[in-house]
């Protein structure tokens, strides 16, 4: 796809062409698309900070392997916890930050579900899982965008570093602020938005690395300030060399 966006063209602009452009350059998702249950996205981002998701896994499935369900690890002592999620970055922090979520989740609604945020208004989710020891605009949105598809976009490290890079962002714009600015510039629509999370999260963790971005490799070098200042505007050769999908030959996509 040809893009209608240039170096100097608004973010907004450059925020639609990005989404269109990696959404056809990596798979599109669906909207049967779902990673986990509500209880395990939330409890799985939180173990998630700064942990890799091979030990995110392995501290979840140790935990309940330890611990049975939800209510044996809210009565498991914290220490015993901690030492079952330490493949994480910080599980005595973790551990009782976990257990304060699933005794407040207990101690509102009866039972260890999050089903009710189905009917409940996008805010008043997001508001009410704010609230929780630990739960920021990320997981709160990944929660609501993947379970119950409610129109909110997750803004991760990938995500920031390529709104940035790109110009879909001010350059010294938060990932809070980013959650916001980025929402406003896409449509109001939960397939889009998880779409432009997804391609977007695998575009950071497969192209647009921190270190080494492969910027040969990447179709949005056409309007992406990044490659404008360390190489030049590209040329229509290098743009006519720009891959148009992603090769499963360059490796597995991340979860």
């Amino acid at each position: 796809m040809a893009t209608t966006a240039t170096y100097t063209s608004p973010p907004a602009e450059k925020t639609w062409q990005d989404h269109l452009l990696l959404n056809e350059f990596y798979p599109p998702l669906t909207q049967d698309t779902v990673r986990r249950s509500p209880m395990r996205e939330l409890i799985s981002t939180v173990l998630s900070h700064r942990t890799t998701h091979a030990d995110e896994e392995l501290a979840y499935d140790r935990m309940l392997e330890a611990f049975g369900d939800w209510a044996g690890v809210l009565a498991a002592p914290t220490a015993e916890l901690a030492h079952a999620i330490r493949t994480t970055r910080w599980p005595d922090t973790q551990a009782p930050r976990i257990q304060e979520i699933l005794r407040r989740i207990w101690a509102e609604r009866g039972g260890f579900t999050l089903d009710f945020l189905e009917e409940w208004p996008t805010e008043r989710g997001m508001q009410w899982l704010n609230d929780m020891p630990g739960i920021g605009l990320k997981t709160a949105s990944l929660v609501l965008l993947f379970n119950f598809r409610k129109p909110v976009l997750p803004v991760d490290t990938h995500v920031h570093r390529i709104a940035q890079r790109v110009g879909m962002i001010g350059p010294k714009a938060s990932a809070d602020k980013a959650h916001q600015v980025l929402l406003e510039q896409l449509p109001k629509d939960s397939l889009v938005l998880l779409n432009f999370h997804k391609h977007n999260y695998w575009h950071g963790q497969r192209v647009c690395l921190y270190a080494k971005p492969d910027c040969l490799k990447c179709p949005l070098k056409g309007f992406c300030n990044y490659y404008l200042e360390h190489y030049g505007p590209a040329t229509e050769e290098a743009l006519a060399a720009t891959p148009k999908k992603w090769d499963p030959d360059w490796g597995a996509l991340p979860h």
